[in-house]
């Protein structure tokens, strides 16, 4: 979009400056000045293609905000600023994560309470502790409590933390707009969660399956591919006999060369021997020469002597331990690989709990086996492998002895122990892991969905690679039930029969309209709920959305999709989703699954990917490893501008060591922005009104610095659209710099022009060309240190900085010059300053004579700030240009000089 027409006035009033500029006290001054005179309130009245919407990521409520926030939305921040100045109305929302795991363990422990979802709901509960004075609450000492009342005391407990994270944002300087929030737990977020499933489950995008899954023993619950994390768990690799139970295939597979031992042995390694029990075959590969004698054979496996079949499947790995493997129901993905493909009988033993079963399986038919199977139900996995490992041991099916190993488990995210497979009924959303052709255009869903990556504008580029090899490696679809509590209640009822079983294929739903719904407490349509559980009538699901269900909506949440029609319409589809690069599988992924099914497009146009923060030793923080940093000190140490400065000088993609000497840096400039803005504007004396007039800049150096600026202007907003906010940042403070180091020390005795010694034109000139740069350059750098370029705009400007116009280059290179003047002057400037450092004198020393000699290019450049050169180096006598005998030479050199006497300091007082 173009810069909103018309430019700033081009005089404005008197500056009014401090004694002291300090940024100091500036974030709780401004913060309270935005709010009260609404500075970052979305227009309500503004048309779409007015709009700038961002999908602001919602934190998770629980804990605390870490460091690695500041730094990913500071990045939005900037351009939410950047695009409210060049004049869109900016849609820029905050939601809070708060139906998260987390939060139910944290609301566990401090109010001593877990949930049993048959308990009806209790509208007098009061919970037995509060805050149980920091311990947790042991599980058995918790009391029981309906889901309702759980979900209550998880939302008042929130309050707390989402109170202490706005107040965090507000200090950090997040130009958001505090009008627009959004809870993922809150009614607004369970109704619209709640009829997009509808809407899947009608369109045939949403079914239940009783199927294996991957399932966290801890936490009770069913874990989705996407959250899944590969980790190294030590184990040992376990030998042990089959027995093949025909002699003639014993003595044909030793003619042909096979591996058996003892006559009629084939071994196996394996890491998991407690699973033995749920053994269905043992599988190689089809190609195996050594094993091709055995396949279509049976063996009887060791302790438990039930016959298995031997078989051939492509994804057995020749080269893999003994290059055949059990396959059990279910000791990995591959199992249930092996299970679908071959149409293998389940043989479960494990229970969601993680131990064994009790009852001894139908399959296990000798007295023997049967007797070594009592020994391990009910134990934990960790027990029963040392049980089947001491029966093997002893009964010499065990080949040597275990041998250590570390292997690549999957865990959940969260958890802490390797994941189990279980048997169970689940929900699930279609996202192209499986096979599915949409009705409505005949697609390949897992097509549509790699299209959809490559419409998307990733920042940087080259993370559409890891969004596109998501979606083409999925292996499933979405699982989408959790086994918990705290979260948005999936909204069904099933019938139970007249003989009191539950029929979950007689699904009842609920009217739109009556959304949000809780199936635990609420009865369906045309049911009392004393029919619930009884025969004839109802009984609700229990199971909750997983919580990427809800956050997978925030664009429409935030938009007020089935809420405010008018919102929706000028804020959906969004410009911008800012996120970390580690949820591209999970929130990113999700969130186009959902907008394709419901609205076949992108919910967005770009995508911002900020890279992690490091540690000291460059590993990746976070809470899980304890090496995160809280930002609230910081901030408070060093100003909220100047840890702004050291996120905002990471470019997104890339990952940023955390780093306070970079927040020193950050300081340094905001005080110079306040230091070196207080001098440029004053330089008329006080009580003068500044003008800004580029007409009145007529000096070969001013005009010079002009046209320096108009390219600064151009580079950083071309870097700024094009998501490079590091970039804009690195052109502008460089600028910056060689403005008050060198420019601003040249110019200064001409723009006060204390004695007369200048023409009023020129020292007009000075003026206007200081008054431009400090206009230009605070609004340059207004989105990454807002609090101090908020302060130097109010001593001499009306309104706010940041609803101010974009700088444009056009008004600076009306009055531009050639930019080699300013190069010339500084150079030669820098070298005047090099001959009194290295003479150990004082910068206030004057030159008695001093000779220049430049490139003969640079001649008519610098006798044209001969005047400025010779104020600011003090020269009293001549100061002489000339040519260089170096053809090679490129700056200026100081060739000869005599040096007087520095006047005496000035005693205090």
């Amino acid at each position: 979009m173009a810069d909103r027409p018309g430019q700033l006035p081009a005089t404005a009033r008197a500056p009014r400056v401090p004694d002291r500029a300090a940024p100091e006290g500036l974030e709780h001054k401004w913060g309270s000045a935005w709010e009260a005179e609404g500075t970052y309130a979305f227009d309500r009245t503004a048309a779409r293609e007015q709009v700038y919407s961002i999908d602001t990521p919602p934190p998770t409520v629980s804990g605390s905000l870490h460091i690695g926030h500041v730094f990913s939305y500071t990045h939005t921040d900037v351009v939410a600023r950047f695009q409210r100045m060049r004049g869109r109305a900016v849609f820029y929302p905050m939601g809070w994560d708060d139906n998260g795991l987390p939060t139910e363990r944290r609301v566990q422990n401090y109010f001593g309470v877990r949930v049993d979802a048959t308990l009806p709901y209790d509208p007098d509960f009061e919970p037995p502790h509060v805050g149980g004075e920091g311990k947790s609450i042991k599980a058995r000492d918790q009391k029981p409590i309906s889901r309702r009342n759980f979900v209550e005391l998880c939302e008042r407990l929130t309050v707390e933390d989402e109170a202490q994270f706005e107040a965090l944002w507000r200090y950090l300087g997040l130009s958001v707009d505090w009008k627009q929030n959004y809870q993922t737990i809150g009614r607004r977020a369970r109704k619209v969660a709640q009829a997009a499933f509808l809407r899947n489950l009608a369109r045939g995008e949403a079914y239940q399956a009783e199927a294996p899954g991957l399932w966290d023993v801890t936490f009770q619950t069913a874990v989705a591919q996407a959250e899944l994390e590969s980790r190294e768990y030590p184990g040992f690799y376990h030998r042990i006999a089959f027995h093949l139970t025909d002699a003639s295939a014993a003595a044909e597979a030793a003619r042909a060369g096979t591996p058996v031992e003892d006559g009629a042995d084939v071994c196996v390694e394996t890491t998991r021997p407690e699973l033995l029990a749920a053994c269905v075959a043992l599988i190689a590969h089809p190609d195996d020469e050594r094993y091709k004698p055995l396949f279509g054979k049976t063996v009887a496996s060791p302790v438990y002597g039930v016959e298995v079949p031997v078989l051939a499947h492509p994804a057995a790995e020749k080269d893999k331990g003994a290059g055949i493997a059990m396959c059990c129901t279910f000791g990995d993905t591959t199992d249930i690989d092996w299970w679908r493909d071959l149409g293998l009988p389940l043989r479960a033993i494990l229970r969601k709990d993680g131990r064994i079963v009790a009852d001894t399986p139908e399959w296990i038919t000798t007295e023997a086996g049967r007797t070594a199977f009592a020994e391990i139900s009910g134990k934990t996995t960790f027990s029963a492998r040392e049980a089947v490992v001491a029966r093997l041991r002893g009964s010499g099916e065990l080949k040597g002895e275990p041998t250590k190993t570390v292997r690549q488990t999957n865990f959940f995210e969260k958890g802490d122990k390797p994941l189990e497979i279980v048997t169970s009924r689940q929900w699930y959303i279609r996202n192209g892991g499986r096979p599915w052709t949409r009705p409505a255009s005949g697609a390949d869903l897992n097509d549509e969905l790699v299209e959809r990556g490559r419409q998307l504008e990733f920042h940087p580029d080259f993370m559409r690679v890891r969004y596109e090899n998501w979606v083409r490696g999925l292996k499933g679809d979405w699982l989408v039930s959790r086994q918990r509590f705290f979260g948005v209640p999936f909204p069904l009822w099933y019938r139970v029969g007249a003989d009191g079983q539950i029929d979950y294929d007689a699904v009842i739903t609920p009217s739109e309209d009556s959304l949000p719904v809780d199936p635990s407490t609420d009865a369906p349509e045309g049911f009392a709920e004393e029919q619930r559980g009884e025969p004839g009538g109802f009984v609700g699901e229990l199971d909750i959305m997983d919580t990427w269900a809800t956050s997978s909506l925030s664009p429409q949440l935030a938009c007020g999709w089935l809420h405010d029609d008018d919102l929706f319409a000028r804020t959906y589809p969004m410009d911008l989703r800012p996120q970390g690069q580690d949820i591209i599988r999970t929130w990113l992924f999700s969130t186009v699954v959902r907008a394709d099914l419901e609205f076949g497009a992108l919910p967005w146009r770009h995508a911002g990917l900020s890279g992690w923060i490091l540690d000291a030793d460059h590993k990746k923080m976070s809470k899980s490893k304890g090496n995160v940093v809280t930002p609230m000190g910081l901030l408070e140490k060093y100003g909220s501008d100047a840890v702004r400065y050291w996120a905002a000088s990471a470019r997104l993609g890339l990952d940023a060591a955390f780093d306070e000497q970079q927040m020193k840096i950050g300081r340094r400039l905001a005080i110079k922005v306040l230091n070196a803005s207080k001098f440029a504007l004053t330089m008329g004396g006080e009580g003068a009104q500044l003008d800004l007039d580029p007409a009145l800049v007529t000096v070969d150096l001013d005009r010079s610095v002009l046209a320096e600026l108009a390219g600064v202007v151009a580079e950083a907003t071309d870097a700024l659209a094009a998501y490079d906010h590091a970039r804009a940042l690195e052109v502008t403070e460089s600028f910056f710099w060689t403005f008050c180091d060198d420019y601003l020390e040249l110019v200064k005795e001409r723009a006060y022009n204390r004695e007369g010694a200048w023409d009023g034109a020129s020292a007009a000139s000075a003026r206007a060309a200081l008054a431009l740069v400090i206009d230009t350059v605070v609004r340059l750098l207004a989105p990454y240190l807002p609090f101090v370029t908020e302060e130097v705009w109010s001593w001499y400007r009306e309104g706010s900085v940041h609803t101010a116009p974009w700088p444009t280059g056009a008004p600076l290179a009306s009055a531009a010059g050639d930019p080699s003047v300013l190069a010339a002057a500084s150079g030669a400037l820098i070298a005047l300053r090099r001959v009194k450092s290295e003479a150990k004198v004082s910068p206030r020393t004057p030159f008695l004579s001093v000779v220049l000699e430049a490139p003969a290019a640079s001649l008519g450049a610098l006798e044209s700030v001969k005047g400025d050169l010779e104020a600011a180096s003090k020269a009293v006598g001549a100061l002489t240009v000339a040519a260089s005998g170096d053809s090679e030479a490129a700056d200026a050199v100081v060739k000869s000089f005599e040096l007087g006497e520095a006047p005496a300091k000035r005693k205090k007082g």
